[in-house]
């Protein structure tokens, strides 16, 4: 009997995706709308495959950490990501955090289908035109993919315009540290100043990088 856990907060593509599963002959469909519950199911109920999102609950790229969680658990997990996101960066990091396949939402049920059961077969599964786009970002380095994350958390948060005072309330941490970790940050991304500093993390953030 196949299983599936279907992570996503859109109420649409949790329904949408629950009928086009059923109709494909998934037994058991669990949904969840956050990271926690999304982990604590796949815990507990162990499902064939993991259909993620990536942006969940206005927490940027919140899906990665998932992925990464639930491989650091279960090393054979199967894992497909069902994002809006399109930029091969994005995609890359994905599947380095350890996803099986990545599927953007513009596609169709069919695609879905034929993603969702050679995912469930343990095989990889990207578009041609996603693979090829992965292939070249390969080619030059991604500028967050050294960041830990913490300083991807500070960087997301002086893309929201945040001072540092409410940075360090909203990480828990103190006003030293965040100063610390954003001169750690301009020496990472080449950034002269706080403004050059800000002004990427932006870029980032509207490339939903972030």
């Amino acid at each position: 009997m196949t299983s599936v856990l279907i992570v996503d907060d859109h109420p649409i593509v949790l329904k949408g995706c629950r009928r086009i599963l059923e109709d494909a002959g998934v037994q058991t469909i669990l949904e969840a709308k956050d990271v926690v519950s999304g982990y604590r199911l796949y815990r507990r109920h162990s499902p064939d495959v993991a259909i993620i999102d990536l942006s969940l609950q206005g927490s940027g790229l919140a899906g990665l950490p998932l992925i990464q969680r639930i491989k650091s658990c279960n090393a054979r997990a199967r894992i497909l990501v069902f994002s809006m996101h399109g930029d091969p960066i994005v995609v890359a990091r994905a599947l380095r955090a350890g996803a099986t396949g990545y599927l953007v939402k513009d596609t169709s049920s069919e695609e879905l289908v034929e993603a969702f059961m050679k995912v469930r077969a343990g095989a990889p599964y990207l578009s041609s035109e996603l693979a090829a786009k992965v292939a070249l970002v390969g080619v030059r380095r991604d500028p967050l993919e050294e960041l830990t994350p913490r300083e991807l958390q500070t960087l997301g948060l002086l893309a929201q315009g945040k001072p540092y005072g409410a940075i360090a309330d909203e990480l828990k941490v103190s006003y030293k540290t965040v100063v610390n970790t954003c001169s750690q940050l301009k020496q990472k991304l080449n950034a002269k100043t706080l403004p050059e500093l800000i002004r990427l993390a932006v870029q980032h953030l509207a490339a939903g990088r972030l």
